[in-house]
């Protein structure tokens, strides 16, 4: 194995909670010294968008036939409907003096790990340079302006990740919730392309330092130590009919680039280092790479009743807090849509071109029809027989699905341990169900350690898949990035890191606190309170 997997390993298994113990992080938490969830470059010419707020008429039913969704043309509304829909804010959360902003891209414990970057590579758009998204303000600060241009008029977004703001809260186990966060933002740039007719093609041979360069995020003296950023991930937007294209253009315009400002200061206090966090992502840092994408023939998921148009779901997006107990039965139409909506060859993984590694044990407390009890959706029928051979041998193996690959392991009343395995919260007992994201893990890394963030990214994509389609059927998702790992893992009877769980989610009929006061999201753009 080489040393890169090894360290990674060491990592996942150092950074598990367990019913004795949770993976290290701060003793205390100081609220009033929360990192800044808005990342501002003083010094660098603003570019403003137009307004946000803009309602498409593409209904997310749409959305299960994106070739069928008339493209629209690249303008400055357009890019700015992107930006929005993908990572611009939703809401304004007020109780009492606090005051938080909600984003149509979810983040654990709100904290918002995730940065957005344009690059335009001609003066068509924007001057060619590179651009970073203030969702605050709604605009682009541009960073970096190219003396070149192109021949070929193209649109990156480029994604990183501030991992102390995560760390901040979380400690250790934060890098694992960075990665989470970027699978989110992967997903909600899909659908916000797919709502303009566009779709994007994620550039997974590009290497983490080109990226870096792109980004200018090795430019070490323009941000504050410890509060640096990591590359993530690159894609292209896919405008009209393109054929592929290579990053590497990209880095001789980068090469012609002027740069301007430094990174503001999150204005927080650095109490606390967790250098576990730095060994893991040096250990996951990617090179350059020759990739072979895995490809499946894209079919619309079963049928959603959903009647509204996808900006106004992409924008009501909420997580859960809590959860109505006594909820009725979810009806058995919406859940196999949701199932359906998740599998690797509908429309929202048209952008994944990885073989699919997560598949969902599902807890099953309140479906029409289906027995409660203990359920698996195979993502790729083609594993039924490893995890067969790696699952408990007492699991039944019935078929409950003509068109998924979906099947009863064992009935029973599972709510108790539900809650309990997801570090006793109630929101995985008190819904309708509730899940974990099982990926084919040792192999895997060991196979390439980068591919440890991209197993975070896939279980992320699930995610803000489940949370669009949890509001599409009037309930309501919230992710779960805190459980017991291998009480998980025991339950299911696994016995090794061959298999291991990586996020869990829950859907359920969401109870509102009163107490709190919603704002629009960008009323402090128009001067008002």
């Amino acid at each position: 194995m080489n040393p890169q997997s090894t360290t990674l390993l060491n990592y996942h298994q150092r950074t598990k909670h367990s019913l004795q113990r949770y993976a290290k992080g701060p003793e205390t938490i100081d609220w009033e010294d929360q990192p800044d969830p808005f990342r501002r470059f003083p010094g660098c010419p603003p570019v403003p968008l137009p307004a946000p707020g803009q309602n498409l008429p593409v209904r997310f039913a749409d959305l299960d036939q994106p070739q069928n969704i008339p493209a629209q043309a690249l303008s400055l509304t357009s890019i700015g409907l992107l930006l929005e829909l993908a990572f611009g804010l939703s809401a304004w959360k007020q109780y009492g003096p606090s005051r938080w902003a909600l984003r149509c891209n979810p983040s654990s414990g709100n904290l918002h790990p995730t940065e957005a970057y344009l690059i335009a590579t001609d003066n068509y758009l924007v001057p060619a340079g590179v651009y970073h998204y203030l969702s605050h303000d709604h605009l682009l600060e541009q960073r970096a302006q190219f003396t070149d241009t192109a021949a070929e008029s193209a649109v990156f977004i480029g994604l990183s990740s501030v991992h102390w703001r995560e760390a901040w809260k979380y400690g250790e186990r934060a890098f694992r919730y960075c990665q989470h966060d970027i699978g989110h933002a992967l997903a909600a740039l899909r659908y916000a392309a797919a709502c303009l007719g566009w779709s994007i093609d994620i550039l997974l041979a590009a290497a983490d330092a080109d990226l870096a360069t792109l980004l200018g995020l090795d430019r070490h003296g323009d941000f504050k130590h410890n509060e640096q950023e990591s590359p993530d991930v690159l894609c292209r937007m896919q405008i009209s009919e393109q054929a592929a294209v290579s990053y590497q253009p990209l880095l001789a315009l980068s090469a012609t680039a002027s740069w301007a400002g430094k990174a503001e200061s999150l204005k927080a206090y650095h109490l606390h280092h967790w250098p576990v966090i730095d060994e893991a992502a040096a250990a996951a840092h990617k090179p350059q790479t020759q990739e072979n994408p895995w490809q499946v023939e894209m079919r619309p998921p079963l049928p959603t009743a959903c009647a509204k148009t996808a900006s106004q779901i992409i924008r009501q997006r909420r997580s859960a807090q809590q959860f109505d107990g006594n909820m009725p039965d979810l009806a058995a139409a919406d859940f196999f849509r949701m199932l359906s909506a998740v599998m690797p060859d509908a429309p929202a993984f048209g952008c994944w071109q990885t073989l699919p590694k997560v598949h969902l044990f599902v807890f099953v407390h309140r479906v029409a029809g289906l027995t409660p009890g203990l359920y698996v959706l195979l993502r790729d029928a083609t594993s039924l027989a490893a995890l067969q051979s790696a699952t408990a041998s007492a699991f039944a193996w019935q078929k409950q699905h003509d068109a998924l690959p979906f099947y009863q392991l064992h009935s029973g009343n599972f709510k108790q341990i539900a809650k309990t395995v997801s570090c006793h919260q109630p929101i995985a007992s008190d819904s309708a169900f509730s899940l974990g994201m099982v990926a084919e893990f040792s192999a895997t890394v060991q196979a390439a350690p980068w591919h440890y963030r991209r197993l975070f990214w896939e279980c992320g994509i699930i995610g803000q898949v489940l949370y669009l389609e949890a509001e599409a059927a009037g309930v309501r998702g919230t992710g779960i990035g805190c459980y017991f790992d291998d009480s998980v893992h025991e339950i299911l009877g696994i016995t090794d890191n061959a298999w291991q769980s990586l996020y869990h989610f829950t859907v359920g009929k969401p109870l509102e606190d009163s107490r709190l006061q919603t704002l629009p999201p960008y009323s402090h753009l128009q001067g008002e309170s």
